[in-house]
Parts: structure tokens; sequence; C-alpha cells
């Protein structure tokens, strides 16, 4: 029997829009980035906005697993209506790339237990789960920087960013920069321990986008804040 939302959009109809919008062309494209989903996502965007704003309809979407649909729960959702542990577990059961991606920028930093899971996933052992924390540290080092220790994750960014998995890699590094982009006065030391760790030194960049090699994006913000 299919899953009825309050208005009147079951499980089942959403699932088979889904279906219909999979692009084997997009699929291939998603998966060399690890994302198992072949729906465009403006196409995704588009129906999301069709069904609006469906907090009941979200959580069961987000119940199938399916990629696709998680994203689309992700958009549909109300952001602040999750409770600390129900973003915990989401979290942790979310490990394509975009999904993870999508859940902490357009879902958790618009939660009121956003700072709480900051520091509990900063100090997490799974990689994947402490990239999340410093996405969330990141936001707060641009918009709310009041109370954190900036040389302190300097310190530890120095120490572990080098050796660190991937994603965890890539959390840390936007972080090295948005502290030198930010804060005038760390500046010099961000882009030293860029310089020094040479992480994502050779990551190719396609034309007209800036390097996420911390000295080279922190010297062309900081040039366009200055130009502006």
């Amino acid at each position: 029997m299919a899953v009825t939302t309050p208005t009147g959009t079951t499980v089942t109809e959403v699932m088979a829009e889904l279906a219909a919008l999979e692009d084997p062309k997009a699929r291939a494209v998603n998966e060399r980035h690890g994302d198992d989903h072949g729906v465009n996502l403006g196409k995704l965007r588009a129906l999301a906005k069709r069904l609006k704003t469906q907090q009941e309809l979200a959580c069961r979407l987000w119940e199938t697993g399916d990629t696709a649909a998680r994203l689309l729960a992700i958009l549909i959702s109300r952001p602040k209506a999750f409770e600390r542990d129900e973003l915990d577990t989401m979290l942790r059961d979310a490990r394509a790339p975009k999904v993870h991606d999508w859940l902490v920028n357009y879902v958790v930093k618009k939660n009121p237990h956003a700072e709480e899971l900051r520091q509990a996933w900063s100090a997490d052992p799974d990689p994947v789960v402490a990239s999340a924390g410093w996405a969330l540290t990141t936001e707060r080092v641009a918009k709310k920087p009041e109370g954190l220790d900036l040389a302190g994750l300097l310190d530890v960014i120095e120490a572990e960013m080098k050796d660190a998995p991937d994603r965890l890699q890539w959390a840390m590094n936007h972080c090295l920069a948005q502290i030198g982009i930010e804060h005038a006065e760390y500046r010099s030391r961000a882009l030293a321990i860029g310089e020094r760790l040479e992480v994502l030194k050779d990551y190719p960049t396609s034309p007209g986008c800036t390097s996420p090699f911390a000295p080279t994006w922190i010297t062309e913000m900081v040039r366009r804040q200055n130009a502006s």
C-alpha cells in the first residue's frame, strides 16, 4: 500500500516521477563523483519547487534510501523541524557525497542544533562525519567567528590535514582558506600552512575557476574583496 502524506502525494508517485527523470548520461557523470543516481539536478529542483515544503513526505522519501529521493527530501523538508539525534542518524547514513553536502548545507546549517552537532561531529572518529563538523566550522569562521579558537583550528589543520582522508582533507582545507580570507590577522599563517603542506596544489581546475589550493584561493578572494 502506498504511503500517502496529508497533502495527498504518495511516495510511490514521487518515486515513479524520479524514475521517469532517470538519465543514463547524468548517472555516468554523477557516478564519477560517487553519487549513485541519474536525475538532472535542475529537474530535481523543479520537482521540489512543485511539491513545495512537505516534511512528512520528506521523511518518507528519506527512508527509501534512494539517493535521488533523499536529495529531493532535503529540498522539500523543513530544516528546523528535525531533532538533534535525527540529524545525527541521517548524517551517518548519508554516504553519497551530494546527499551529505546538501544535508549539511541545506538542513543542518539552518537547524537550531547546528552548533551542538558541529562540536560533536568535529571530534568524531569517522572522517566523513568529521568532515561535516569542519564544514559547519567553516560556516562559523565566515559568519559567526566569535568564540572560535582560530589559532587552535590552524594548529589542528597544520598537524592533521596532510594525511587526512579525502573528504575530511577537503573540508579542513576549506576551513584553512576561509580563515585566511576572512581574518587578516591569521592570513600569513594560513598562507604559510598551505604552502608548506601543498594540499590540493595540483588539483585540476577548470578555466575561470579558482584553485582549491589554499594559498591561491586566499590570495584570489582577498584580491576580489579589495577590488570591490
